[in-house]
Formats: structure tokens, sequence, C-alpha cells
């Protein structure tokens, strides 16, 4: 493990694998480095970039100054890719995608490639927006000690799972690792919420991404999942959208891999 030390002070954990162009993971929500998915992907990518799989602040090793802001978010990837030498490719997935976005935007000139995996938005009223005061729910479960209610929140109404299927999840060996990260679950609500409204993208919004971007979609994913992608291929400067046969959000990282490859590895 390997650590950054980000602009207010805040020591950002990666590890680093591999050789080649540098690739930065961003984690999706409750996503953390050491998740087996996870390093299941860096270490597939490791055969062609130098991967960057990181703890998004608040997650796993990495530390989590307050108050939190989509800002600092963006002001680690830069220590990030600073520390790769000035210039870095940018792999986000879900609401890690929308906040690898933010990133490319403000960063243009050290992002050339960027590749988001399902983003999140809901752009109309095909599908439940979040709900307006779903940050504040989730910040005041977090505060009373209750993890266990903001991963509920976040299952019935980000997700949209029904509540009765909590219970078998509750019982399996992956809701104790996802309460360790839950606190931070208000932090990918703020990345996204503007975007999860049910309301088309305000003018403007991502202009300034400059980063030649390829928008990945699961084949069995929500349909909202393919709108978006296709609302920002037609939006971003430089970007194309593509489906995966047989994938969905869960998308696995033996199926992605050859398609980041393909991308990171062109000319274009």
């Amino acid at each position: 493990m390997s650590t950054v030390i980000s602009k207010d002070g805040t020591a950002i954990a990666y590890d680093r694998f591999g050789n080649g162009p540098a690739l930065i993971l961003a984690a999706g929500a409750l996503g953390y480095r050491a998740f087996p998915l996870q390093q299941r992907l860096a270490e597939l990518l490791s055969a062609h970039f130098t991967v960057f799989n990181y703890d998004r602040r608040g997650r796993g090793d990495s530390g989590d100054t307050l108050p939190y802001s989509v800002d600092r978010e963006i002001d680690d990837i830069e220590a990030l890719i600073d520390a790769a030498g000035g210039s870095a490719y940018l792999y986000g997935v879900s609401s890690g995608a929308i906040l690898a976005l933010e990133a490319a935007e403000r960063l243009s000139e050290k992002i050339p490639k960027l590749a988001l995996y399902e983003p999140p938005l809901i752009l109309d009223g095909s599908r439940p927006p979040l709900p307006r005061d779903y940050v504040e729910r989730l910040n005041a479960a977090i505060a009373s000690g209750r993890r266990d209610q903001a991963l509920e929140i976040f299952m019935t109404q980000a997700l949209l799972i029904p509540a009765e299927y909590l219970a078998p999840m509750k019982s399996s060996p992956m809701w104790n690792d996802f309460m360790a990260v839950a606190h931070t679950l208000a932090y990918d609500g703020m990345v996204a919420r503007d975007v999860m409204a049910g309301e088309p993208l305000p003018p403007g919004k991502w202009s300034r991404v400059s980063a030649t971007t390829t928008i990945i979609t699961g084949e069995l994913s929500e349909r909202f999942f393919h709108d978006a992608a296709n609302a920002l291929a037609g939006r971003l400067p430089d970007a194309k959208s593509r489906t995966l046969a047989g994938q969905g959000h869960d998308v696995a990282p033996d199926a992605v891999v050859p398609a980041l490859v393909e991308f990171f590895g062109s000319r274009g």
C-alpha cells in the first residue's frame, strides 16, 4: 500500500500494479480497493497499464477529513494523477463514473481518456428519482450511529430493492463489509443527486470535458442506464457508447476489461 496526500491534508491509500500508461480506478458506492471484484479488475488491467486502485476518502485505509465535498474528492484524484506523473486515464463505475466526469471537467489537461460504466443519471420520469431529502436522511442515520439504516435507505431508495429482500442480504458476510463504508453513502449521494433528480441535464453540464470518452452499459441493465449513456454520448464533444452482452450493473471484471483495453489502448 502507498499513500498520497490530498490538498486538504487527507491521506489517500492506493495500490499500484503493472506497467504502461497510468489508469486510475474510481469505485462506485460502497466500493473500495480491497473488494475482491475490484482487486480482480486491477489485476487484469495491470497486464496493460500502471493501475492505481485507490480507496476513496472515508473508505478502507484512506483518511476522511470533514466536511465532505465533491471538490475534495476531485483533489484526491488530482493527487493520484500527480503521483502518476501528471497525466492518467480514468475509469469510473456508477456514482464513481459521475465523480470521474466531474474530475475530467476540472482536470481536463490531466485526463486524456475517460471510461464510464453506467453513470446512474435519471433524466426523466421513467424511473423514480432520488428523494429530495436522500442525503439528509443518510446523514441523520450516520449521525445516530445507524449505519444499517443508512444501508437500508440506499438499497431501497437508490437501488429500489424491495424492503422484504433485505433480510437475506443482512445475513451475508458482505453486509458487514458494506457496514464498514456505509457512512460514505452520503458522499455518493452528494456526487449524484443533482443528476438523479428526474430532470434533463442543465445546459453546459460537463461541457468542458475534453477527454476522449467511452460510456459502457450492460445489455441486461435497466433502461435508464442506456438512456443516460446515449444522452452523454450526444453531449460530450468526443464520446461514444457501447453495450456489453450478458452484463448488468454488477459487471464482471473479465467482461469489461477487454473493452477497457481496446479503448485505452487505441490511438484515438
